[in-house]
């Protein structure tokens, strides 16, 4: 999945182009997104910003330097919100679907929302090569991004950034396989059982009755966004595992480089002839 798209180039260019006002894009985003949090955050950086400058006088005095640092403030702090809120207006382009998986899309779901996904058990005999779950990974960043309007926006958002996390943990599989069998049973069921079992479940919830209360008191939207917790925190921890492995493997072949070659002074040749 990448962001070098023909619309996000554009994006990118036109936000550039007016950085200027760069304390109101937030708040264009939280409009563009229709999320209530971020429409409101921008509305706080646009009105620092306007106050600010607004206030500020020709004289040189105390305040009129404090309003202006605040108005810069807000401009620098917009900026870095604008980089970190990316997912909502520079999406992610799709990996290109295989057809089976492209026919999948239009398939009808059956409810599942009720139903917990199978437990892992001690390890499973065989686990896929972690480049065979790419394409599945994509369905799910494309089928959210379908069905963009009827998850909350939270939500949707969180879901980018879990396919964003697995996505890296699956690169580096594929690069250079851990050949440990319960990281690749955790790593495949999330991708494919666990996230979609929750995104179809809360799918096949109609829309009209996501805010009625469960029996367990809570609503569908509320279950969904502390499954998609979950399920981010166990992505997260997947990244961090694989991630220390690699570093444990890079710091053993450098304490035997050293042990081998470390000690030669300059000028000697081994050959590893005795």
């Amino acid at each position: 999945m990448t962001r070098f798209t023909a619309g996000n180039v554009l994006k990118a260019l036109l936000a550039l182009l007016f950085s200027i006002f760069v304390a109101f894009f937030v708040l264009l985003i939280g409009i563009g997104a229709k999320n209530k949090k971020v429409m409101i955050e921008g509305a706080i950086y646009a009105a620092v910003f306007i106050l600010a400058f607004s206030l500020t006088g020709p004289e040189d005095s105390a305040l009129s330097n404090l309003l202006a640092l605040a108005g810069l403030g807000s401009m620098a702090v917009a900026a870095v919100r604008c980089f970190m809120l990316r997912d909502l207006w520079l999406p992610r382009k799709n990996r290109q679907l295989p057809p089976e998986i492209m026919n999948q899309q239009h398939a009808p779901f059956q409810p599942t929302y009720q139903q917990a996904p199978p437990a892992p058990g001690p390890g499973p005999s065989f686990s896929p090569p972690a480049s065979d779950l790419s394409p599945d990974l994509a369905w799910i960043a494309s089928y959210a991004k379908q069905n963009k309007h009827r998850l909350p926006s939270d939500a949707y958002v969180t879901i980018l950034e879990t396919c964003q996390t697995l996505d890296a943990v699956i690169d580096v599989e594929t690069r250079q396989p851990s050949k440990d069998a319960r990281f690749e049973y955790e790593l495949a069921a999330i991708v494919r059982e666990y996230l979609p079992a929750v995104l179809r479940g809360y799918l096949a919830v109609p829309p009209a009755m996501v805010e009625n209360r469960q029996p367990n008191g809570k609503t569908a939207n509320e279950e969904l966004n502390e499954q998609l917790q979950l399920l981010s925190r166990q992505a997260e921890t997947l990244h961090s595992s694989r991630h220390r492995q690699t570093s444990a493997e890079l710091t053993s072949t450098g304490n035997f480089l050293r042990e081998r070659f470390g000690h030669h002074q300059k000028g000697e040749f081994d050959f590893g002839i005795e």
